[in-house]
């Protein structure tokens, strides 16, 4: 049984296939707690079908979307090569609002304060300038305990060359119980400003995301006396989540890197007139996508688009994603 779940900001709904019949359930969705309302959506789904024996659960979602819109996102730590703490508040020289006087630049995701340097090292060629040393990782670890962040972002100069002093790092932050979110994972790619911001957006949504998305598929895998449903034994329920770019992932993946899913719920859309407007004949075509929180808007021209200079709620976001355009404004 093939369940789909498209989960906003204001409404959950589930759309299935019973007897060769298109339904959909609608539930209010839960802002403190999203993965009640999947629950609860699919419980009425396969209500008739207890006895189900496999189910594919595919998500798409807006909670990463409206995180970053209404910057309720975790607290976060940078950690990056020492000299190099303020790329994130640089950025780009290129202007969004070239003729405004008045334009003020967005507030950077994580403030001075916890932006931390580390002494270390890479050359373009990947080869160690600078070793790094014991007790930087030591005082690292010392300022960290004094920030408190939720998570943590890694970002070292040409770690995409040689990955060595980030994994360092990060071995010795997980072994504290830290969260990280490392760029070599995320996006091994040069352009540091871009690097550093798509890996800190990932740490940004690491406390928002993880959670949900593993408590998820806890309740559609638990046993009757949390979600009411007996599934048989041959085959535990399978729950995938749409990544930005239109494709797949499993859940534990976008717990892992949900910066792959803030455009989920909006790429399910446009995949979806798509393939309207292809049945229809229509060639070239502009979707709207109205919901609770946020309003998606993309061209679409014979073939799906994606592009990886994406700007999400002014922030840079260097993974690929379909061409969407995302404003605060829904409802």
């Amino acid at each position: 049984m093939r369940i789909a779940i498209d989960s906003g900001g204001t409404f959950t709904d589930c759309l299935f296939m019973r007897n060769g019949k298109l339904h959909i359930i609608k539930v209010p969705s839960r802002p403190n707690d999203p993965a009640e309302a999947i629950a609860e959506a699919v419980q009425l789904a396969i209500e008739n079908d207890s006895d189900q024996a496999n189910l594919d659960l595919v998500c798409g979602t807006t909670v990463g979307t409206n995180a970053l819109l209404e910057k309720s996102s975790g607290r976060v730590a940078l950690v990056t090569t020492a000299g190099f703490e303020d790329v994130l508040e640089i950025g780009r020289q290129a202007r969004s609002n070239l003729y405004d006087l008045f334009a003020k630049k967005k507030e950077p995701l994580v403030p001075a304060s916890r932006r931390f340097g580390v002494k270390e090292r890479i050359a373009p060629g990947g080869s160690i300038i600078q070793t790094l040393g014991k007790n930087e990782i030591a005082g690292l670890l010392r300022k960290l305990k004094k920030a408190k962040p939720d998570s943590v972002a890694l970002c070292f100069l040409f770690s995409f060359r040689n990955p060595k002093h980030e994994k360092q790092i990060a071995a010795a932050l997980r072994s504290a119980n830290y969260s990280v979110s490392v760029s070599h994972e995320i996006l091994p790619e040069f352009r540091e400003y871009e690097r550093t911001s798509t890996t800190v957006i990932n740490a940004c949504l690491v406390p928002v995301m993880s959670g949900y998305l593993r408590d998820t598929a806890r309740r559609i895998a638990a046993p009757a006396t949390q979600t009411k449903t007996k599934f048989s034994t041959r085959q535990q329920p399978r729950v995938r989540i749409m990544q930005s770019n239109g494709g797949i992932i499993s859940a534990d993946h976008a717990a892992r890197e949900p910066v792959r899913t803030i455009l989920s719920g909006p790429a399910g859309g446009v995949i979806g007139a798509a393939h309207a407007a292809k049945l229809a004949g229509i060639e070239k075509c502009i979707s709207f996508d109205m919901g609770g929180t946020s309003t998606d808007v993309a061209l679409l021209t014979n073939e799906l688009r994606t592009t990886s200079e994406s700007v999400i709620a002014g922030f840079s976001v260097a993974v690929p994603m379909l061409e969407i355009h995302t404003v605060g404004a829904g409802g």
